[in-house]
């Protein structure tokens, strides 16, 4: 069943004085947008009036609502009046205490330095990080169920600020039971994004609702750099290695299609990735044969989904064995690097630090573009 569900992550990867009047007019005028360069499925605006305005666009594929959340600091609450049939919800900023429903949402709190914060987990097994461990074993995060069902009770009796939902989709029950009693939901889609910088900034998107927002600019600046600077050295390379992906799955083979987070990070480590010219962004799903046909010859086969040995690999299924990369030793795995627990890092940690997981390829792929780096997420296959 872990395999299974890490399978399943890797398809994945494939919300005063009494002379001072309350006055709604104040939301009608923008400072200015926060700048926000690389990610699609948000945007946020700054008011006179203080009020920060963010709009979700994309909480998962193909949604059809946009999810708007006004955002009013707390000095300002006895100020503004704004019409609640117009959000999703009104926040109060900065909030005391959160819950978050996806291991992505960590490392954004650890960073702006919010991780005292964080209050409830679904499946706190998965977290991998080391300071949001200890707050576990501390009772500090309390243990709420699975994402999908998570446990209403507890829920209400921890009485969150807010919660930053994931969801697959726009039904869930449990949420609008949570909202109805006047406990915030707001939508996280950063999973959705199809670039590596895109998801990296939905750092920003957590920034208002702690009152950090020049940490978040500050810290995905620097990520940013990194990330192009990387970029730039990998296109100095005349070779661009044939790369494969995926594995199968009850006979279907899952691997990445050519629009998707994981073919980009491929692009951008200036590999031909053989699957680079299909247009969805998400996953593709094809036959063992079709694959075979296409990649039997690759150099390199980036990210066999669970595997994390050649014997596990050979026992699952013996295709495998027809492949050069398998032949060859040459594939690259991030199902070895876990945290304490037993959850792959990667999921965790990886969207947002883009920057890592390019040195990485770059260091695989290109190998004297990087001779001293130490990688990271990806290493070689057991």
């Amino acid at each position: 069943m872990f395999k299974h569900l890490l399978f399943l992550s890797f398809l994945l990867f494939l919300c005063g004085c009494k002379e001072q009047k309350k006055d709604s007019s104040l939301l009608q005028t923008r400072i200015n947008s926060s700048s926000i360069t690389y990610a699609k499925g948000f945007s946020i605006e700054n008011k006179a009036s203080g009020v920060t305005i963010i709009k979700v666009f994309s909480p998962w594929p193909n949604a059809e609502a946009t999810y708007t959340y006004a955002l009013i600091p707390k000095e300002k609450q006895a100020l503004i009046t704004l019409n609640k049939n117009e959000f999703d919800a009104i926040i109060t900023v900065p909030v005391e205490n959160v819950v978050v429903t996806s291991t992505t949402h960590i490392p954004a709190l650890e960073e702006l330095g919010v991780l005292d914060k964080l209050i409830g987990f679904p499946d706190t097994k998965y977290i991998s990080s080391k300071a949001t461990r200890v707050r576990i074993e501390n009772r500090q995060i309390k243990e709420l169920g699975v994402n999908e069902s998570l446990n209403t009770e507890a829920v209400l009796a921890l009485k969150p600020s807010i919660i930053f939902g994931f969801a697959v989709n726009g039904e869930n029950r449990i949420y609008e039971t949570i909202q109805r009693s006047n406990i915030p939901v707001v939508y996280n889609g950063d999973w959705v994004e199809e670039t590596p910088l895109g998801k990296a900034e939905w750092i920003k998107f957590f920034a208002p609702f702690f009152d950090k927002v020049e940490e978040a600019n500050t810290f995905f600046a620097e990520i940013e750099k990194s990330y192009l600077d990387a970029k730039e050295l990998a296109a100095t390379s005349t070779k661009k290695p044939t790369v494969l992906s995926g594995a199968l799955y009850k006979d279907i083979w899952y691997l990445p299609s050519g629009k998707s987070w994981a073919a980009n990070f491929l692009n951008d480590a200036n590999a031909e990735y053989l699957w680079k010219d299909t247009h969805e962004n998400g996953s593709l799903s094809l036959s063992w044969e079709g694959v075979l046909d296409v990649a039997k010859h690759a150099e390199y086969w980036i990210g066999p989904a669970q595997f994390d040995s050649y014997q596990e690999m050979e026992l699952s299924s013996k295709h495998y064995l027809q492949f050069d990369s398998y032949k060859r030793r040459k594939i690259f795995t991030t199902a070895n690097t876990m945290g304490d627990t037993g959850g792959t890092l990667y999921y965790e940690l990886a969207p947002q630090r883009p920057d890592l997981v390019l040195k990485d390829l770059i260091h695989i792929l290109h190998p004297g573009l990087l001779p001293n780096y130490e990688p990271f997420f990806f290493k070689p296959l057991l």
